[in-house]
């Protein structure tokens, strides 16, 4: 999930190839959706002048380039800094980038699979199944906390307590811990945003030196009394004689503390609203889990959480005749991906009842989204339960989208149901 920059620049960009949109600006990040038309009917394949690097927003190509073994999230383990141009790690984020180091987003193999093989189990989709009657309890719980109100923010209310109550659990962590969890997760993310400020890097590596103290401290008490959690899980797991080491369990837990509850809350908002707002009737969808699991899926591809994910060309190579020299990056362009007219059919609808669904939502390849399956159940649930509780549910105020591009959730959502 680290941002990945272009650090050489690139130069002799056709004009008809490059493109340009703010990431900054609110009239962009609030709608995306006609720029990625506008590059679906001109060129998929484009240089994105603020972001300077190439990037592709066709389907067939990000779901390919995804699985590309001459892409990865890494670099260092194939060129040193000096040879692909990159700046020494920054003092002031060490703590962070310490918290980083053994992400599982961000290694490739051999270490990627040595790491990802002994955390799996746990996300598997027959482990987590078990845990649907949880989710449906949480969710009625939150919602007797405030249905007798008039109107909720539905993100701080409903939508970003469950993933993360539910994550937490899962790792060894107690409930009551999941809104610090999540303060501190919210201000760690803020390092992927574009163009961020030293006051930025300096807030979010606190957090991460927060996070992974607390962490430790509940590392030592596991270690003397392992309790039946992926934290004791992680810390006892011995494969041909291979643990993991404090720092790895440390990445490990914060990337799925992080990375479990954030795409979760963002599609959880981004599905209500695309739902409330295509008058479609919530009764409809729900009503069977084969229509549940169709109008998910139809959540994720009509409006993704992520819209922007980063590789590295791990050798000079080239794409739909665009060179590329190692070290350079790529954007594969998840939210546009997913609207590829190339692909679906009426791309800009909402259709839960299409049967041409499908999305790049949680990646592809090595890097997958090792939490999908957990999420999915999740949002099957948490959103039956609440169209299920708030039959009438309506939006009460005009929806906000969160200033952080690439991840694209809503910052509010105001509901009523009365």
């Amino acid at each position: 999930m680290a941002a990945i920059t272009q650090v050489k620049p690139i130069t002799d960009v056709p004009s008809q190839l490059s493109a340009s949109a703010a990431p900054q600006d609110p009239a962009f990040y609030q709608d995306p959706y006609p720029f990625y038309a506008r590059q679906h009917a001109s060129h998929p394949a484009f240089f994105w002048e603020e972001y300077g690097h190439w990037c592709f927003a066709d389907f067939k190509s990000v779901s390919a380039l995804l699985r590309d073994k001459r892409f990865g999230r890494d670099i260092l383990h194939v060129a040193s800094r000096e040879e692909v141009g990159l700046p020494e790690p920054k003092p002031h984020v060490a703590d962070f980038d310490l918290a980083e180091k053994y992400s599982l987003l961000n290694l490739e193999a051999p270490a990627h699979t040595r790491l990802r093989t002994l955390v799996n189990r746990a996300f598997v989709s027959r482990q987590v199944e078990q845990l649907r009657q949880r989710i449906r309890q949480l969710a009625h719980e939150i919602i007797d906390g405030f249905e007798g109100e008039e109107s909720v923010d539905l993100i701080k209310a409903f939508a970003a307590p469950i993933p993360a109550i539910v994550i937490a659990e899962m790792i060894g962590l107690p409930a009551e811990m999941a809104p610090q969890l999540l303060n501190w997760s919210n201000r760690m993310v803020t390092m992927y945003m574009y163009n961020v400020t030293r006051e930025t890097e300096l807030d979010a590596n606190q957090a991460a030196a927060d996070f992974a103290a607390y962490l430790r401290d509940v590392i030592a008490e596991r270690r003397k009394a392992p309790r039946e959690d992926l934290l004791s899980h992680m810390l006892t797991t011995d494969r041909d004689g291979d643990v993991l080491s404090d720092d790895e369990v440390i990445s490990t837990a914060i990337l799925l503390l992080n990375a479990g509850h954030e795409a979760t809350v963002h599609t959880t908002g981004n599905g209500v609203k695309s739902i409330l707002e295509s008058g479609i009737d919530p009764q409809n969808l729900f009503a069977t889990a084969e229509q549940a699991e169709r109008t998910v899926e139809e959540c994720l591809r009509f409006d993704a959480p992520l819209h922007l994910f980063t590789r590295y060309a791990l050798m000079d190579t080239e794409v739909d005749g665009i060179p590329l020299r190692k070290g350079d990056v790529i954007g594969l362009m998840l939210g546009a991906a997913n609207r590829d007219p190339a692909r679906f059919a009426h791309a800009d609808r909402f259709d839960p009842f299409r049967t041409d669904g499908a999305n790049v939502s949680f990646g592809a390849g090595i890097h997958f989204c090792i939490g999908a399956p957990l999420a999915r159940i999740e949002l099957q649930e948490a959103m039956g339960v609440l169209f299920e509780r708030l039959s009438k549910l309506r939006i009460v105020e005009p929806p906000r989208y969160g200033d952080v591009y690439h991840f694209h959730g809503l910052e509010t959502l105001m509901v009523g149901w009365r």
